[in-house]
Parts: structure tokens; sequence; C-alpha cells
């Protein structure tokens, strides 16, 4: 009788730890607020130079991984129409949000996947080739930034490998 509640406290026990362990490890260990002041801004890359340049934004909150470059996330507002944004910067082919933390509620990967595949939010060239959060580390020529615009100006950001890089 008594062994069964031994066995039954090891199994809880372990049961709680394993789920201690997983949160710890994977959701929320590897991640950190990203930063966006000057230099580190929101940008989209132009359709006549090729280059990216900063766009007005406001309401932001961002996370990083500096484990993988992929672990960029971004939620945030602008006041650019997306009229204005398709005339001025590249469409991003092939956008696929991916998954952020659960405890980072803003970012929904299956929304915004679904909302772009409807055409109800379009995908924009952020910039090209992302340099990794180490400033020491090259630049990840096979992973692109990509921000999501919706009709009503939120938006949303994220790190995935290029078209390039999938084929």
């Amino acid at each position: 009788m008594n062994g069964k509640y031994v066995a039954g406290f090891i199994v809880i026990t372990a049961a709680i730890a394993g789920i201690a362990m997983y949160w710890k490890l994977q959701e929320s260990t590897h991640y950190t607020p990203a930063s966006f002041q000057k230099g580190a801004e929101i940008e989209l890359t132009l359709i006549e130079s090729g280059q990216p340049e900063p766009i007005l934004v406001d309401q932001i909150e961002g996370i990083t991984a500096e484990a993988s470059p992929l672990g960029y996330r971004a939620c945030f507002h602008t006041p650019l129409s997306q009229a204005m944004l398709t005339e001025t910067y590249k469409v991003y082919e092939k956008p696929t949000p991916l998954i952020a933390p659960s405890w980072f509620g803003c970012f929904d990967a299956d929304a915004i996947g679904e909302a772009l595949e409807k055409g109800d939010a379009i995908a924009f060239l952020s910039k090209a080739n992302v340099s990794p959060v180490d400033p020491a580390k090259p630049a990840a020529p096979e992973i692109d930034r990509v921000v999501a615009v919706f009709p009503d100006g939120r938006a949303y950001a994220w790190h995935q490998l290029s078209p390039v890089a999938e084929q």
C-alpha cells in the first residue's frame, strides 16, 4: 500500500519537473526583448533602390532569440496604408509566419498566415540577409525579415528562411 503512494509521488513530481523544464528551456530562456532604437527600427525595402528604410510605427513590442536567427517576432501598428506601402515597398513572396512562444500573446502565426492567404494582410520584405543579434557574428544570408500589414494598421514582423534557401 505504501509503495503506491511513493510511486504516485514520484510520478507527480517527475511530471511537474518535466513541465517546469519545458517551460524554462523551450518557452522563456532563449528570448529577450528586441530593441527598436535608432538603427534597429522596423524597416521595409524600397522597390526602386532595393534598400531598406525605417517606416512609421507605434505600439511596438518584440522579442528575439540569441540561440537562433529565426527567433525574432514583433507586433506593432503603422499609420501607413496598404495602398501606399504596395506602391513604395517590395511585396514578399511566400510569407510564412513562424510560431511564437505562447507567452508572447500579440503574435498569432496561424491567424497572420490565414490572413495572408486570404489577402486580408499583405507581406513586405523588411530586410534580406538580416544580421544576427550578436553583431560579432556574420549576417545570415538566407534569413529574411518579413512584415505583414493589415488594413487597420496592425502589423507583425518575423524572420524566416528566404525563398532562395528553401530551394
